[in-house]
């Protein structure tokens, strides 16, 4: 009796080790195929992404603005890189699921888009606006990105990028009646500000890092952006300038036939672009991008 009780009980301990186990695999495989789902998703949705933000490049000289909204709190981290000739804007989305945020190693590169924000922003709705970065030609269309989750308080603002931002009508970005939580962001010194803006010297400092600009849409990059990845993409606006002066170079070989002679100095402009290795050195490269516009003003024969 005792044996075959011993008998039973060995067997219903087998058969509950084998069900544990294959519900352990079924589950293991179910995770697998959601997490191969959600791979595949933050891909798609990093394609998405890099498809609305085309009506952003614009060739018109004033800013545009535009909201971004997507379905579930999502993350858009901002990567770049400086291989090759222009360099690459990475995007990489990781979106919450079931309370955790997925990770995924898929990144979306695109070599002709320049956007400029913190590591990551984070949320549901996103607002976006660009503006044209001319050096001394028109370069690129740059992307601003901050989340709606995120206010920022500008104060001691020129007139003319308060008008600016006004004419904007982005909802997280304010001139007066700021809420309380909001970044602020100074253009008079001797402020304890989270962003200190020197307006006549040209950079912006946040906490321990510096970034230079030369003109106002380089100046928003450097506000809105992380340092890293505000001095990438600086790198790669140079690589493009670089190919650009090259191109405009061989242009001006062309016309010069013609009896047009441009006269500009677009092998030093393409040297000085292809040597910058940190924003720190956009001043030194002013005086000859302006010399070069004032000259392809005056020119019979313009390049650009």
């Amino acid at each position: 009796m005792e044996k075959g009780y011993l008998q039973i009980s060995f067997a219903w301990i087998f058969a509950i080790i084998v069900g544990v186990v294959i519900l352990f695999l079924a589950i293991f495989a179910s995770t697998k195929i959601i997490d191969t789902e959600q791979v595949t998703q933050d891909a798609k949705t990093g394609k998405e992404i890099g498809i609305l933000l085309n009506p952003l490049e614009t060739s018109f000289e004033t800013g545009k603005t535009t909201s971004l909204t997507l379905p579930i709190e999502t993350r858009i981290y901002n990567k770049c890189n400086n291989e090759g000739n222009f360099g690459r804007q990475i995007i990489q989305i990781s979106q919450k699921s079931f309370g955790k945020w997925t990770e995924t190693d898929v990144d979306i590169g695109f070599s002709n888009k320049y956007i400029f924000s913190e590591r990551y922003a984070e949320g549901k709705k996103f607002y976006l606006f660009s503006k044209p970065f001319d050096f001394p030609f028109k370069v690129a269309d740059l992307i601003y990105l901050t989340s709606s989750q995120i206010d920022y308080c500008f104060s001691g603002t020129p007139e003319n990028i308060e008008e600016e931002i006004s004419d904007l009508g982005q909802e997280n970005l304010f001139t007066e009646n700021c809420p309380k939580e909001s970044i602020s962001v100074c253009f008079s010194s001797g402020r304890d500000c989270d962003v200190e803006v020197n307006y006549e010297m040209e950079y912006v400092r946040k906490g321990a890092d510096t970034m230079y600009f030369e003109g106002d849409v380089l100046m928003y990059a450097a506000i809105f952006s992380d340092k890293a990845v505000y001095e990438c993409q600086v790198k790669r606006l140079m690589q493009r300038v670089d190919n650009l002066a090259l191109l405009y170079k061989d242009k001006a070989a062309f016309v010069s036939e013609a009896g047009c002679n441009s006269n500009l100095d677009l092998v030093g402009l393409s040297n000085n672009a292809n040597k910058l290795t940190s924003s720190a050195s956009l001043g030194q490269m002013n005086n000859l991008v302006e010399e070069i516009k004032d000259k392809n003003y005056l020119a019979d024969c313009r390049l650009w």
